[in-house]
């Protein structure tokens, strides 16, 4: 560490520890502790909260590497996480990444991205970029999600990011489920994005991806919002939808979309507009007998988005 804390003037210690940052050692915090001078102390306390931050980081860090380094330590060299991004909006396609890191590899921030704001995502894209040792991107569009469903369709592009990777991976880390399609071992984790480092960084990856391709749709497609919203079902892009109907991007065998334009019976906008001005228990308890009175008169789906709001509702109360 060069000269004793307590040998250095505070200047010289602000400089080395504040704008240079060096790093910060349990033995420095004890002798800044130890030394007399307020402004050590004062000092003390700050880079005491750093090193408690940074110590947390390495920990979080250190535990999502585990499945990592027990593989590495095996002898397996091209890991690779696999993630997506975009299930649930109801526009745009799906976007999968996979991501294989050289062993060892260790980079603090890395979680779900669903936990990042934009900047930290961004700026962690571009450092799993620079650390990996392949990356592989994979889409599943409008029409195969329709054709397939979006589960099938997500799938189709996380097998697609595998495919894409430069070398093929030796094994597979996956968020929540398996890829068919793939002979490659896999262990699938349930939220795998924010208990494991390359699902996390794929997660990343993907986001950042999607995010973009719906930048290009926004241009395309300026009446929807979808560089704010990314496609997903906000107030302003069911106001545009109900406004315009939907476009070539939205994801047309989603029933929200037929319930937004106005496929429904007027039965069920009727209730639905009744059941927007409950706001008593009492109101919703009739409201709900009602409604079961009244199944018969309803389609399947009708039906079932009504329960599903009454259901909302009463955990809202």
């Amino acid at each position: 560490m060069g000269p004793h804390a307590i040998d250095l003037s505070i200047a010289e210690l602000r400089r080395r520890y504040l704008r240079e940052e060096e790093p910060v050692t349990a033995q420095l915090l004890a002798r800044l502790k130890r030394d007399p001078r307020q402004g050590v102390r004062l000092l003390h306390d700050t880079l005491r909260r750093r090193w408690e931050s940074e110590k947390q980081l390495r920990a979080r860090r250190d535990s999502m590497l585990h499945f990592e380094r027990i593989l590495w330590r095996s002898g397996i060299e091209r890991l690779a996480g696999v993630d997506e991004a975009g299930v649930g909006p109801l526009a745009g396609p799906v976007v999968a990444a996979a991501v294989v890191f050289p062993p060892g590899t260790g980079l603090d921030g890395v979680d779900d991205s669903k936990q990042l704001d934009r900047e930290t995502r961004e700026r962690l894209d571009g450092v799993i970029r620079g650390a990996a040792s392949g990356i592989g991107l994979g889409t599943a569009s409008v029409a195969e999600i329709d054709e397939l469903n979006v589960y099938q369709a997500a799938l189709l592009a996380m097998r697609r990011a595998v495919e894409d990777l430069p070398d093929p991976p030796q094994h597979l880390l996956v968020d929540a489920r398996a890829i068919p399609g793939v002979a490659i071992p896999q262990n699938r984790f349930e939220k795998g994005d924010g208990i494991d480092f390359s699902i996390a960084a794929a997660s990343i990856l993907a986001k950042v991806h999607r995010d973009a391709l719906m930048q290009e749709l926004d241009r395309e497609y300026p009446e929807y919002g979808f560089a704010a919203h990314k496609g997903y079902a906000t107030p302003g892009h069911q106001e545009a939808i109900r406004r315009h109907g939907p476009c070539p991007a939205h994801r047309r065998s989603y029933t929200f979309l037929r319930e937004l334009c106005g496929g429904y019976s007027e039965r069920f906008y009727r209730l639905q507009e009744r059941l927007e001005a409950i706001e008593e228990r009492a109101a919703l308890r009739r409201f709900e007998t009602d409604l079961s009175e009244r199944r018969e008169e309803l389609a399947d789906e009708e039906y079932r988005k009504l329960r599903l709001t009454v259901t909302r509702r009463w955990k809202g109360m």
